[in-house]
């Protein structure tokens, strides 16, 4: 009886270890971080009214307002003392865009969008309605109303009150709304409705009625394409009030307007002086933007949460040029300009397609670095074998080094691929939620009940939802030629 008891113990304990030994091996893969500059969609540099591959601004000096003089292109997209860039910024006037009334320059918009796509971009716009000096509305809108009222406000050019402002001004936003909402190749549009370059100045001198109708052309046509609001002036009592009567107000510091609709959605905000550290450039105002404006302004606009769903971006206050040469910054100066910037959630900077001086170039790559996300895979760990119409179940651990999370609507995905097969494996991962910090993604993925047995190479990617392409280069070593990146192999079995 002990003999018989003792056989059948030891049977069952051979059986435990058969089955200990078919247990799949967790392999657990610990990637090598990298500190290249990563040239992701939507971060860091734009270009300025040109494109990837583009000659330089010369001098101290920029453009802005005029339709794009496209220069020959020999195929090289290097960008000459100037980071690489994956969005190019238009910005143009009313004038140029609607010669004549309610006759829509269309294929301006149409060939600056296909060449941004051309060369590696997408485009952010903004229609101005006016500039300083000789840069007036379109002529045929300046005979309707009449000359510049000297009496009126400073700010403006014509009067914004006048019901045909918003009736044509208007009327051009509402039709670009309706033409290009959710273009693929469109980053942003600026929410611009009255000032010089259409930054905003008297906005809080508007009625509500005239506010609400400028920014509801906006809301109510754009409802795809990532809005972008420009609070900060600095000619305001306070900033909440420049919008007040909207969801865009200090009572409402998530930022979110829903415009005359039902749709709920979240408006970024952009800074267009981004450096001005000296008082002397506003003796008459006696602050600086980087010192008094900014600081104040992003948290009494109730904008300064706003990163965690919409884009934070930044415009140079002259250019890095007139910084060195005319200004006198020194490193640390600059250093601390890209400081307060990060701290603000940078995302993109636009340099006016001005040269970065090469003592700067250290500081400039550090900062590209943080600036909007950057993703860091720390380790992944998941099975070494799997069956057919069964289970792969991973772990991973990331870290966003960024300073905002990104904000395009692409998925993690795990590849498995081998000579015969390949098969994609979308992820419940929610990269909009991926704020700084780390993050954990444990996952349940199903092979399917005809994938063919043998060994793969289990690959990961942020992809497309669309065509599962990669899209964002990942701070690690080891991408293939593909833009995935190996984690090991693993095998596909029968269930038994």
């Amino acid at each position: 009886m002990k003999r018989r008891f003792l056989f059948l113990a030891v049977a069952l304990l051979g059986i435990s270890s058969l089955k200990a030994q078919e247990q799949p091996v967790q392999i657990r893969v610990k990637p090598i971080e990298i500190h290249d500059v990563l040239n992701n969609p939507g971060i860091g540099f734009t270009t300025f009214q040109r494109f990837n591959g583009d000659s330089l601004n010369a001098g101290e000096g920029w453009t802005e307002g005029l339709p794009i003089l496209y220069q020959k292109f020999d195929g090289n997209l290097t960008n000459k003392n100037h980071p690489q860039t994956t969005i190019a910024y238009f910005r143009v006037d009313w004038k140029y865009m609607e010669p004549e009334m309610e006759k829509y320059n269309w294929p301006m918009i149409d060939k600056a969008l296909r060449t941004a796509a051309e060369r590696g971009q997408t485009l952010m716009l903004r229609i101005a309605p006016y500039e300083a000096g000789e840069k007036d509305v379109p002529a045929w809108y300046r005979k309707l109303v009449g000359p510049e009222d000297k009496n009126q406000s400073a700010k403006w050019r014509i009067d914004p009150e006048d019901p045909r402002y918003i009736q044509y001004f208007g009327g051009l936003i509402q039709a670009l709304g309706q033409r290009y909402d959710g273009h693929p190749d469109l980053e942003s549009v600026d929410v611009s409705i009255v000032g010089y370059w259409g930054e905003g100045d008297g906005s809080h001198l508007l009625s509500d009625q005239t506010r609400l109708a400028l920014l509801n052309c906006y809301l109510d046509n754009f409802k795809k394409t990532p809005l972008t609001f420009q609070p900060l002036n600095g000619d305001a009592p306070d900033p909440g009030v420049i919008v007040k009567g909207t969801n865009i107000s200090a009572s409402w510091p998530d930022g979110r307007n829903n415009g005359t609709g039902t749709q709920m959605r979240y408006l970024g905000y952009r800074v267009d002086c981004l450096g001005d550290m000296t008082t002397d450039l506003w003796p008459e105002k006696h602050w600086s933007h980087m010192t008094d404006i900014y600081p104040k302004d992003i948290v009494k606009s109730g904008m300064s949460e706003v990163w965690k769903k919409a884009p934070v971006t930044m415009e140079i206050c002259y250019t890095f040029l007139h910084w060195l040469q005319t200004l006198k910054y020194d490193e640390q100066t600059v250093d601390y300009i890209f400081g307060e910037a990060l701290k603000w959630h940078i995302t993109s900077f636009n340099a006016k397609s001005s040269p970065v001086p090469e003592v700067w170039s250290p500081l400039v790559d550090k900062w590209l670095n943080k600036m909007g996300y950057r993703y860091v895979l720390r380790r992944f760990e998941y099975p070494s074998v799997v069956t057919r119409q069964g289970q792969l179940s991973y772990t991973s651990l990331w870290e966003n080094v960024g300073v905002a999370p990104i904000y395009k609507d692409y998925k993690l995905a795990v590849r498995l691929k081998n000579s015969h097969k390949t098969l994609v494996l979308p992820t419940c991962a929610e990269l909009l939620n991926w704020l700084p910090g780390d993050i954990v993604d444990e996952e349940t993925l199903y092979i399917p009940f005809d994938m063919p047995l043998g060994k793969y190479q289990l690959e990961i990617a942020i992809v497309s939802p669309v065509s599962f392409e990669p899209r964002v280069k990942l701070a690690i070593s080891g991408v293939n030629k593909d833009e995935w990146y190996p984690m090991g192999e693993i095998e596909v079995k029968d269930q038994k």
